[in-house]
């Protein structure tokens, strides 16, 4: 799955040199963040200009539409995750009103489809990722700061500067005991 400044997401196999789908052509916003759902049959696409959009991955159409497209953020949204079985989407991201990360039923309408939206890192989130076992979000802000979520209580439980710019990345061991984080310097 490649995604482009121009706009342009496009799925390709390891063994063809054309591409198998284009979800979507350019023109639209840069992609900000790409990934498959666990089980492998959907896919999401950030945006810079706050939108989220989900698609099947089995289509059999050369332009397929998302299944579901809504804006997540008024100004960006920078990652997501997939959350439990991909009906549930966690998203990050900057909004005029500083709820800049925020939990989304997909099975619902889009206008009743946000669960919970956290205030916190001024100047937007820019990294998310999903502890599964504990059943947390952690994201990175623009200012260098660390926010852990408990998503059951939907309460921050800990927030603390990690760096002096912003943070770009965040990795999690798969025994869920530690994460590491990378920024801007």
């Amino acid at each position: 799955l490649t995604g482009a400044q121009d706009g342009s997401v496009r799925m390709f196999e390891w063994t063809r040199p054309q591409q198998l789908v284009c979800f979507q052509q350019a023109g639209n916003a840069r992609v900000t963040r790409m990934y498959f759902n666990s089980q492998g049959n959907k896919c999401g696409v950030a945006d810079g200009e706050g939108f989220l959009s989900i698609w099947q991955v089995n289509q059999t159409t050369s332009n397929p539409k998302p299944y579901l497209s809504w804006q997540c953020h008024s100004k960006t949204t920078s990652d997501f995750a997939f959350i439990t079985s991909s009906s549930l989407v966690a998203t990050s991201g900057q909004s005029n009103d500083n709820r800049n990360v925020c939990l989304w039923d997909t099975l619902v309408s889009s206008g009743n489809s946000l669960v919970h939206a956290f205030t916190c890192h001024d100047h937007g989130a820019t990294v998310l990722q999903y502890a599964p076992k504990h059943q947390l979000l952690i994201s990175g802000g623009r200012k260098g700061y660390i926010c852990i979520f408990d998503i059951r209580q939907r309460q921050i439980l800990y927030t603390f500067q990690a760096h002096d710019s912003a943070v770009k990345a965040l990795a999690l061991d798969p025994s869920e005991d530690y994460f590491v984080t990378g920024s801007a310097e």
